[in-house]
Order: C-alpha cells, then sequence, then structure tokens
C-alpha cells in the first residue's frame, strides 16, 4: 500500500478560528479521496481527453512553427491574441516566432522575426496597442517583396502565419498564400532556398484575426478593439454631458468610422443621442429640418442638452459628406442653441484593452492555432470570427468580399442593401435606435398597461433595459407604469405612471432607479393581486436577477385552473414533466408569481424577464445585464492593483470576486488579468489541488516572472476562505514571494455602465416590449387579459447566436436552486484555456471546437419586429 503524505501546508497556517479540529481532520481525509464522478478536475491535473476528437493538443504542434504578426491600424487588445498565439502555440510543442513591424518586419527579416518564449509575452495583457509593432507596407504589395518575406518564412521552417488586423492585411495574407507555390518554385530556381527546403515548406496555413476598432470587418459580430474603442468614446460622452447639461449646449462628437458606422451607431444607443449620422443610412433629404425639430422637442421636453453622434465618414443621400461643423453651423443658424464640437480622434485607439476584448483575443488566439496546425493543403485560409457567443472560422476571402460588397452598395446608393449586408447584429442596432430616437408616441392609444420593475440586487445597465422598455411600450401605444422597490412596491401599491422625458437620462446611470429589493411575492399574492387589478396592468416585464426568474415562476407555477368550472385544477408543471421535483422555499420571483396563477386569477397575465445580475447566473441566458460591467470593474482592479507592485519584489495577489455560487466573475476576470488560477463552486477542488497551484506558482516566481494573481469567488468552498488561501500562499511562497489580499466587495455593483450593458439593456428592454405587446393580444377575450399557459411567462435570454423567449417553467429542470445557479453553464468550456495560459500541462478539450462554416449571403432579417 502506497502512502499518501499528509499536504504540508495544512498545519502550517490554519487559524484556530478559521476551522474546528473536526472539520480539519474532515478535510485532510477528503484532500486523500480521489475525485468522485461528478466532481471537476482542477488546476494542475490531467484533464481526460475528449471523447469527441482523439487528437492530443500537447503534441500537436510538434515539429512546426507559427508567426504571428499585426497588420494595420492597431486597436486594443492585440497584445492578448499575441499572447494567446504565443502560448497555446508553445503548450502544442511548436515554435512560435514575433513578426515586428507588421508585413514590413517579413519582408526585411533579420531580428524583425525572432523566436518568443512563454515569459515574453507576460504582463502585455493590459496594455494597448501592439508591443510586436504595426506597419503598413508597401513592399509587400510587390513580387519582390513578398519573394523575400516567402524566403524569410522558410528559412526558419515557419508554415504557419497568423495576421490580425483589418481586411487589407487579411486580403494581402490571402494573396501570398496564394502565390506561395510559384515562390518557392522561383527562389528554388534562383537558389534562394534548397530543394529541401521547399519540399519542407511545400504549403502555408492562414489564419487571420480582425483586430479593427472600427467593427467594419462582415463574418463577425464584433472585431478585436471594438468595444475598448467604444469604452472610451463613452468616457468621453459622460463627461461631456455633464459640461453640456451645465449650460445647455448642444454637443455635436465625431467620431471613427470612415466606412461603417458601428462606433456611432453604438455611441448613440448607449448615450441615448438625439440623432446620428452613419455612412450606411444617410438621412432624408430635408434632414436638415428634421434635425432641427428634432432638438427643438427634446428641450421643450425638459432636456438641458443635446447630443448629435457623427461618423467620419458620413454623408447624405447623394455621396456628399456631411461634417461636423455643417452641422453645428446648421444648429446654431436655425435654433440659436449654444453648440461645441469635439472629434475625438485617436484617442479612440488608446488605453488600456477592455475585459470583452481581452477574453474575445484570447478565445480567437486559441481557436487561430487550433485552426493553423489542423490546416491541410486543401483547407482554404480562414478567419477566426465571434458569432453572438460562439467561435467560428469562415473563409477569409467570403468575408473580405462581403465587406467591399457594403462599399459597393453605399458607392451605388443602394444604403438598405448596405445595413443588410452589415450582418444581424448591426441591422437590429440601426432599427432599435431608429424607434428609441425617430418615432414619437401616438395619438392612438392601445387601451393597455404594462407595468416594469426591477427585482434583486442592483446591476449596472438596468436603467437603459428600462428606458427602453418605457419608451418602445409608449410607442406602441400602451400606458406604462413604474413600479418602484420590486415585489414589495407593487404589494404596497408604489407604482406610478412613467412618460417619455421621465428616463431620458438614464441609460448612463448605474444601479437602479426605480428602486430594488430582494422581497418575493409570494407573502404578499393578495395584495400584489389586488393592485394588478387596481391599476390595470395587462402584461408585467421584470429586470433583475436570480430572485425575478424564480419569483416570477412562482406567479405562475403549481395547480393552474381549466377554468371549464366543472374540470379539477391541472399541475402545470405535471403536464410538462413528471419527472420535475419539487424544490420547497427554493424557486422565488418569477417562479412565485406563476404559482400564484392557482389562486389569483389576476396573476394571469403575461410576465416576461429581463435577466440583469452581476453574477451572471440566471439560467436560459448566457449573459446577464450588469455582469460586464462588474467584470470590467475586477478587471481594472487587479491591474492596478498588479500594478502598485511595480519596482518590488516579487509578490502574489488574492483577489475575492462576488457572484454567490457561481463563479462566471471568477473566470472571466481570470482570463482578463491573466490570473494564475480561479477558484470557484462548480469545479471543486482539494487541498492537494492548493498545493500543486502553490507549487506551480513557486516554479514560475523562479523565472522572470514578477507578478501571481489569483482569484477565488466568494462561495467557492465554505473551508477554504480567502484567508486560509492567502495563509496558505504566504506560508508557502516564503523566500521566494510574499503575498497581499483584496476582498473587492460591491465596488463591483457601482459604476456606470459599459457601453456593452447600456446596449445589451436597451435591445433586451425593445425586445421585451414587442413580445409582451404580441402576447397580450393573444390572451385577449372580450376585452379581458386571461394568460395561464406555460409559454406566456417567459424570460428572455441570449442562447449562443440568438436572443430567445423561453418559458420559465420549463427552465425549472435546468436550475440548481439550491446554489442559484444553472445546471450547465457555457463558460465552464473556458476553464481549460485559463489554465492553459496559466502554463499548466493539461488537456485542451476540443470537442466543440470551431468548424469552417461559410458566409450566408442572403438578406437576414431582425430577430423581432419591434
Amino acid at each position: 500500500m502506497v502512502a499518501v503524505p499528509v499536504a504540508p501546508a495544512l498545519s502550517r497556517f490554519v487559524a484556530p478560528a478559521a476551522l474546528s479540529v473536526a472539520a480539519l481532520l474532515l478535510l485532510l481525509l477528503l484532500s486523500f479521496l480521489p475525485p468522485g464522478p461528478g466532481r471537476r478536475r482542477s488546476a494542475g491535473r490531467k484533464m481526460p481527453s475528449s471523447p469527441a476528437g482523439p487528437q492530443h493538443t500537447e503534441t500537436l504542434g510538434v515539429g512546426k512553427a507559427i508567426a504571428v504578426l499585426t497588420s494595420g491600424g492597431d486597436a486594443q487588445g492585440m497584445n492578448a491574441a499575441v499572447r494567446a498565439v504565443v502560448r497555446v502555440g508553445i503548450y502544442t510543442g511548436a515554435k512560435v516566432f514575433f513578426v515586428c513591424e507588421g508585413y514590413q518586419g517579413l519582408v526585411d527579416g533579420g531580428d524583425h522575426i525572432r523566436e518568443a518564449t512563454w515569459e515574453s509575452v507576460s504582463m502585455m495583457l493590459q496594455l494597448g496597442g501592439t508591443v510586436i509593432g504595426s506597419a503598413r507596407c508597401q513592399d509587400f504589395r510587390t513580387r519582390e517583396g513578398r519573394l523575400r518575406a516567402a524566403r524569410n518564412l522558410v528559412k526558419r521552417g515557419i508554415t504557419n502565419l497568423c495576421v490580425i488586423g483589418g481586411d487589407g492585411s487579411l486580403t494581402g495574407a490571402d494573396t501570398f498564400r496564394a502565390e506561395w507555390g510559384g515562390l518557392l518554385a522561383e527562389l528554388l530556381k534562383t537558389g534562394g532556398i534548397t530543394a529541401e527546403e521547399a519540399q519542407r515548406s511545400s504549403h502555408l496555413n492562414i489564419v487571420g484575426m480582425v483586430g479593427s476598432i472600427d467593427n467594419d470587418f462582415c463574418g463577425t459580430d464584433m472585431t478585436i478593439g471594438t468595444d475598448s474603442a467604444l469604452h472610451r468614446i463613452m468616457e468621453i460622452v459622460d463627461a461631456i454631458t455633464t459640461t453640456a447639461q451645465s449650460h445647455q449646449r448642444t454637443f455635436v462628437l465625431e467620431v471613427m468610422g470612415r466606412h461603417c458606422g458601428y462606433l456611432a451607431l453604438i455611441t448613440a444607443l448607449a448615450c441615448g443621442a438625439d440623432w446620428v449620422f452613419i455612412p450606411e443610412s444617410p438621412p432624408e433629404d430635408d434632414w436638415e429640418e428634421h434635425l432641427c425639430r428634432r432638438l427643438a422637442e427634446t428641450r421643450d421636453g425638459g432636456s438641458r442638452l443635446n447630443i448629435i453622434i457623427v461618423a467620419e465618414g458620413a454623408i447624405d443621400k447623394h455621396g456628399k459628406a456631411i461634417t461636423s461643423d455643417e452641422i453645428k453651423a446648421l444648429v446654431v443658424k436655425r435654433l440659436g442653441y449654444d453648440t461645441r464640437v469635439t472629434i475625438l480622434g485617436h484617442v479612440q485607439r488608446g488605453g488600456t484593452p477592455s475585459a470583452f476584448d481581452r477574453i474575445l483575443a484570447s478565445r480567437m488566439g486559441v481557436e487561430a492555432v487550433m485552426a493553423l496546425l489542423e490546416g491541410t493543403p486543401e483547407t482554404p485560409a480562414c478567419v477566426v470570427s465571434l458569432s453572438g457567443n460562439q467561435a467560428v472560422r469562415l473563409p477569409l476571402m467570403e468575408c473580405v468580399q462581403v465587406t467591399k460588397d457594403v462599399t459597393t452598395a453605399m458607392n451605388e446608393g443602394r444604403f438598405e442593401d448596405a445595413v443588410k449586408l452589415r450582418g444581424r447584429s448591426f441591422q437590429n442596432n440601426w432599427n432599435v435606435y431608429k424607434l428609441l430616437a425617430h418615432i414619437r408616441p401616438p395619438a392612438t392609444k392601445s387601451g393597455y398597461t404594462v407595468a416594469v420593475m426591477n427585482v434583486g440586487a442592483p446591476a449596472a445597465g438596468m436603467n437603459a433595459a428600462v428606458r427602453a422598455t418605457v419608451r418602445i411600450g409608449l410607442i406602441h401605444g400602451h400606458r406604462m407604469l413604474a413600479v418602484h422597490d420590486g415585489f414589495e412596491g407593487l404589494a404596497f401599491g408604489m407604482v406610478e405612471e412613467i412618460g417619455w422625458n421621465t428616463v431620458g437620462s438614464w441609460t448612463g446611470l448605474g444601479g437602479s432607479k426605480l428602486g430594488t429589493k430582494r422581497t418575493l411575492p409570494k407573502k404578499h399574492f393578495e395584495e400584489i393581486s389586488a393592485n394588478i387589478s387596481k391599476f390595470g396592468i395587462h402584461g408585467l416585464i421584470i429586470i433583475g436577477g436570480f430572485e425575478a426568474f424564480t419569483g416570477s415562476l412562482e406567479l405562475v407555477e403549481g395547480q393552474v385552473w381549466s377554468r371549464c368550472g366543472q374540470c379539477p385544477p391541472v399541475p402545470l408543471l405535471s403536464a410538462l414533466s413528471p419527472d420535475v421535483p419539487i424544490v420547497p422555499q427554493a424557486f422565488t420571483g418569477g417562479l412565485e408569481l406563476v404559482e400564484g396563477r392557482a389562486r389569483f386569477e389576476e396573476l394571469c397575465i403575461p410576465l416576461c424577464i429581463v435577466p440583469a445580475t452581476v453574477s451572471n447566473n440566471v439560467p436560459g441566458s448566457d449573459f446577464s445585464i450588469g455582469a460586464d460591467t462588474a467584470l470590467n470593474t475586477i478587471t481594472t482592479t487587479c491591474d492596478l492593483i498588479k500594478q502598485s507592485a511595480a519596482g518590488t519584489k516579487r509578490r502574489v495577489f488574492i483577489i475575492e470576486t462576488m457572484g454567490g455560487f457561481c463563479g462566471y466573475l471568477a473566470t472571466m476576470a481570470g482570463l482578463a488579468a491573466g490570473a494564475d488560477a480561479a477558484y470557484i463552486f462548480e469545479e471543486p477542488f482539494s487541498s492537494r489541488d492548493l498545493q500543486a497551484n502553490v507549487d506551480h506558482l513557486t516554479e514560475k516566481m523562479k523565472t522572470t516572472v514578477k507578478r501571481g494573481l489569483v482569484l477565488r469567488n466568494e462561495r467557492c468552498n465554505e473551508n477554504y476562505t480567502t484567508d486560509f488561501i492567502y495563509n496558505l500562499y504566504c506560508e508557502e511562497g516564503k523566500g521566494i514571494f510574499d503575498c497581499r489580499k483584496n476582498v473587492l466587495g460591491h465596488m463591483q455593483q457601482g459604476g456606470s455602465p459599459t457601453p456593452f450593458d447600456r446596449n445589451f439593456g436597451t435591445k433586451m428592454g425593445a425586445k421585451a416590449v414587442a413580445w409582451i405587446t404580441g402576447k397580450i393580444k393573444e390572451c385577449s377575450r372580450h376585452g379581458r387579459i386571461f394568460a395561464n399557459t406555460a409559454d406566456s411567462a417567459c424570460l428572455l435570454g441570449m442562447r449562443k447566436r440568438s436572443l430567445v423567449f423561453q418559458p420559465i417553467a420549463e427552465l425549472r429542470q435546468q436550475t440548481d436552486f439550491e446554489h442559484r445557479i444553472p445546471k450547465e453553464q457555457w463558460w465552464l468550456k473556458l476553464r481549460p484555456i485559463l489554465k492553459i495560459l496559466a502554463k499548466y500541462n493539461i488537456e485542451l478539450d476540443t470537442s466543440e471546437t470551431a468548424h469552417l462554416e461559410h458566409l450566408t449571403r442572403k438578406v437576414l432579417v431582425p430577430d423581432a419586429t419591434l
């Protein structure tokens, strides 16, 4: 029998108050046990090979070489992509080379092409721009230049090239690949390379990642750098708003986008701009009159400022440029408003990349390496793209061609086609903006009343969702009611009518203007039912977290009467599935509302839940409003904490994040901040795992690495507390590194919402109103609303590539109520990437690796008619 040594660190640092003797003995016993069938293995242990794929990723790149370059305009997040390519390439056994200064370095060779090491990409994740340099190269446009570039690659045995840049850079790479055979033949003929070298480098694999702040590349929802550029823009817009309000000024802000209006469009959505000019959809010929009327209406409604957003490539329908100075002169002449112009310029390219861009670039980098190493001579050059929440591979030249088609459509005056060719995401954003900015409530009312409320903890972006809900509801002709302080407010009659101008400036505000509480509705059913009847509420939109989801189900779930007057009551969930477990006192909020329909007819109204929580733990949605803001707060704080130790000795930081039992924030912040470990509830860990993590970090600290970062989800383990882990690392790191700990707390719930959360909240609110309007009409009978079917109470969530409505009663089967998390969470599949980038020797699961798809060029319709 083999004796298992006790983890040496345990007996040295456990504070007497932290653990009882019995608990410590239990922990020691558990630490000897292998993971059970339901326990995931954590960092430092070998993960099982994917059952769907026999390939071993740790040896996939043995004998191969990869070069990575950045070309064209720089974009925040490029460094994260370079870091991922280097580290995953080395992890697979391949050699990885930097190509400095873009294609110019590829042509010049020499020291411009140098081998990368693991440590050479440390501490670059949070840096803007590109540390390996970028340049626009005329030499590469010539065949002679490409000959020199090919020779430089062949001499180093490089047959895999990863290009990070815009459509011009990627087109150049495809041309290079197409000519590769001819270039080798010419080099062989002139003696530039040997026959053996030519045979060894017979084909070149190309994979592209799109780095462009303009988001002007068709085939991907977001390009690397776009989200960070939006952060820079919104920081300035928020700052300008305060001075504009003080002096009752009109501001004209010009943002980048010579051929693409994405930045201008999302900025307009995120700040509630009065007008936006984009090249894909020029205004009508009498736009001057419409613009001035809109600005005057806004001022007459009580606003003290006007915001106009202009893309630098804005044009009218005849192709004539619309400039910021021209707009200013128009406003001053016709309205006499004090008007200022601000041209943001290259500040949009600068600064630290956002958490979204870091994660996006890291995921794309991993996918790019896999695509290169799996490539064959027959595989076309591809680009790694983002579609919804999924990484996809698309033929590079198909994407380039559609991108060119947009420009052609604009040049030919086919602007509707240009918007459609930009893709479904762009089209939906444009439709939502037009509804909110160009349409006013009709004189004829619908006769329906819709209430909106916030439930649970505050989350940044809630106010943006409420604003969109109220305004889109008014546009539909509904009477809109605001419920203050959640279910408690609904029970106590804290309900008031809310108008268009009331929510005008809410988009950029953090927290919840309506007020929110965790109170659940079950104990207030009678009062809630009475107030629904009193205020004539026909539909209810709940924006909130897990309490909103579970509380709503209680209103609908349970015994729903058949209403035939003779039939016995029919159990709704039993009709759905006989195996649904009953969880007493576990479901709250929306679930409770569903349950209450059994006893209170007034609760039989359409119900829609919009997930909004920093924890991102609501079943039925991959993302929740507020999670991106919290993630950026954590990431920024980690950057500052690491920077605080600059110039000191080696140091490890232990950071505790929020999230309840959900490890989303800890995991994604770990990816964004470059953490060495992230402890979460969903991936159980033992004392042996902790010891392995400490040993691993100790070995890293013996190299040139000087910083360590460990994240811990607040409820990952009741015994392995933040203090416990801090004490462990302190004890084991003596003489090698010292430790500091930080508990971030409620700062993760505060602050202004990020552009992502503002835009996401706006679109979710708009779509929720569209759905509930249709459902009210569907359930209307003889002037009364009666909704008691499962699909009349739904949660609106993002699932992979689209927004979908799912009956909340059905989502119950997908929920772990005890721990308030979904049973399946998509982001857990990203944890191996976190560990590999931290230099753990584990197997990368490639069972869901993206396969080459073809870009659909048919006209895509929006998700829903709003």
